[in-house]
């Protein structure tokens, strides 16, 4: 089923623009999300093939049947509840039957879980882009031998160095395991004119290996030095790495050379969305309404344009979380929505939309 399939089958009861056109954050760039509301046909509800929600390719047009978007409602989940809340400019397409969902007969306590705790979700992925960006792994990838150490006197050198002072090569060398010691190797250095004792080298390859290797020594052979493989800093380094490399790959490239020309080194689009969702909970506790255009526009475009530090705002952010916090601890909403009515709401809008569709007028 696509979206195009629930608009000629007309199966729609709602249908809004959403995102940043609704808030008012907007810029003529910015993307047109869709977002909406259907009813599956009657047999194909009562089938084995619930369909509870279609999208587009690109995630930008989502349209929830309307029992999924009665339990989301139900957690109080904040892209649900701002469809309730859609202004009307936005508004493409509303049945009347529609009209009885109101945001204000959803909301609750819950919202500060929902709005407020994804907002601190936020707030960590944007520290974790600010080190990202900041502290940014180089392209060339370590190897195993940069976690290598060789013992000299009571300290240590890093390998690479090691050799090269001594004027050995890598190939020359061989590893053996020190008994009751992890990590730690005995190093011998094929000295022979032909390297007739055949070690095998410290890595099988410099570029790929993942662990030291190991050769046979003959007897009698006095190692020239011991070697420690730091194998924890390299899984840590490999992880840091690898999740650096994701994200470099799947970033949002428009997103990020506007991080990188505000030249405030944070994802300001991160950061609006953190104080926009912070600010809908606190009105949310306090007045217990749902303000989806924004009356605090020019505040958020002004962190959109980057015209904020970095640490001012993650310093605001958690100040406000508290605010937040300390709004719904002597808010008047409910601990959650009543089950029991929104459950009879959903009952008699279906009821009424299979007789309508029975009995058309």
């Amino acid at each position: 089923m696509t979206i195009l399939d629930l608009r000629q089958r007309g199966l729609l009861l709602f249908e809004a623009i959403s995102g940043s056109r609704a808030y008012g954050t907007h810029l003529p760039h910015s993307d047109t999300d869709l977002k909406g509301v259907f009813i599956l046909p009657e047999t194909e509800f009562y089938g084995l093939d619930y369909v509870p929600q279609v999208a587009n390719d690109t995630n930008d047009e989502v349209f929830y049947e309307l029992r999924r978007f009665v339990e989301l409602l139900l957690k109080n989940n904040p892209t649900v509840l701002e469809l309730l809340g859609t202004p009307e400019d936005c508004v493409v397409y509303r049945h009347p039957l529609f009209v009885a969902f109101r945001a204000e007969d959803f909301l609750s306590k819950l919202c500060r879980q929902s709005f407020a705790e994804y907002a601190v979700a936020q707030i960590r992925k944007a520290k974790g882009l600010n080190k990202k960006i900041n502290h940014s792994e180089p392209p060339s990838r370590k190897s195993v031998l940069d976690f290598c150490y060789v013992t000299v006197g009571a300290g240590a050198q890093p390998v690479a160095i090691w050799l090269e002072r001594r004027g050995y090569g890598a190939s020359q060398c061989g590893l053996a395991n020190v008994p009751h010691l992890t990590d730690l190797y005995a190093l011998f250095v094929d000295e022979t004119p032909d390297q007739r004792h055949g070690y095998r080298g410290l890595v099988r390859d410099p570029d790929t290996s993942q662990d030291v290797q190991l050769s046979a020594v003959p007897k009698g052979e006095v190692p020239a030095a011991y070697l420690s493989f730091n194998r924890n800093g390299y899984s840590t380094y490999c992880r840091v790495y690898r999740e650096y490399k994701e994200w470099e790959q799947k970033r949002n490239p428009e997103r990020y050379q506007n991080t990188v020309q505000h030249g405030k080194n944070y994802d300001a689009k991160n950061m609006l969305h953190v104080f926009r969702l912070l600010r809908m909970a606190e009105e949310i506790a306090t007045e217990g309404r749902l303000h989806v255009r924004r009356p605090d526009r020019d505040f958020l475009l002004q962190i959109r344009r980057g015209e904020f530090e970095y640490e001012q705002l993650v310093t605001e952010a958690e100040t406000l979380v508290e605010r937040v916090n300390t709004a719904f601890a002597t808010s008047t909403l409910p601990e959650t929505p009543n089950r029991e009515a929104v459950e009879q709401l959903l009952i008699q809008t279906r009821r009424a939309w299979y007789t309508m569709r029975q009995h058309p007028a």
